[in-house]
């Protein structure tokens, strides 16, 4: 496909297949920031709401530094990889007291922040302050293996990225992104399943069984408020899974144990 015609479509079905979401109205940075880390790993329709209850309750960089993790992880209950809960805590109270309460706007100040590497920087470089940044996630790839390389039978993201910088929109890369994501949405939702043949995709690991689905089971109970080291052993420890979940929970700052109890780490 040439590169005008590519352009030209990509405009085109971005206008015919806009969505509209919350941290597109408003594209404060902290926003793009929460939308981006809720919904890696995690669709739109899932995040939505949850989006909307988080801001709610954290309106802003501020507000969410200074509450406990575990009342983060209170409303984060829903949206699962609860690392990303405590890294978007973490990323608050970095940007109100070492950055001022500003936003870093540069890929190399960003990549500080807890939870933002490469891709994520870029995403919220191009939708919160409209730089002509490089990112790259599934959407991205589906919409350029669909286009580019519908026959070859393996892709890198650097061939795609080499792509991607001669198609972007410099005018407007917010836009352009957006586009981006809805049409490789509305790709997937057709039926176009290519993503198998990008040599950067990991499918997402099963849930049910995994030492990740014990370590919700965990987070949950620890809701409800403390308990004991052997209230927390009688509910799990016949589950083969227990010992790793637990020291992964406690290794990853998730939950904390104080003399004979553990809770949500405060």
């Amino acid at each position: 496909m040439e590169i005008a015609d590519f352009q030209n479509m990509l405009r085109r079905r971005g206008k015919e297949l806009y969505r509209d979401m919350s941290w597109r109205r408003d594209i404060r940075p902290y926003y793009v920031l929460a939308s981006e880390l809720m919904l890696q790993q995690t669709q739109v329709a899932r995040v939505e709401p949850k989006f909307q209850e988080f801001i709610a309750r954290f309106p802003d960089e501020s507000t969410l530094a200074n509450a406990s993790l575990a009342e983060v992880l209170v409303v984060w209950q829903g949206l699962g990889y609860n690392r990303r809960a405590k890294f978007l805590h973490a990323a608050a109270t970095m940007i109100t007291y070492e950055f001022g309460g500003v936003m870093p706007d540069t890929d190399m100040e960003l990549r500080r922040l807890p939870g933002v590497g490469e891709n994520t920087a870029g995403a919220i470089l191009a939708y919160a302050f409209n730089q002509p940044a490089l990112f790259i996630e599934t959407n991205i790839r589906t919409v350029y293996i669909y286009h580019f390389f519908n026959d070859a039978p393996s892709v890198s993201d650097q061939q795609i990225r080499e792509l991607l910088s001669i198609t972007l929109d410099h005018d407007n890369p917010r836009r352009f992104y957006q586009n981006l994501m809805d049409y490789g949405t509305w790709l997937k939702n057709q039926g176009v399943k290519n993503i198998a043949k990008s040599k950067h995709y990991k499918k997402q690991s099963v849930l049910k069984g995994s030492v990740r689905e014990l370590r919700g089971d965990m987070i949950r109970v620890l809701l409800d408020g403390v308990r004991t080291v052997e209230e927390f052993d009688t509910l799990f420890r016949a589950d083969p899974r227990y010992q790793v979940a637990l020291e992964g929970l406690l290794r990853d700052g998730l939950i904390e144990q104080v003399s004979n109890q553990f809770r949500l780490t405060q």
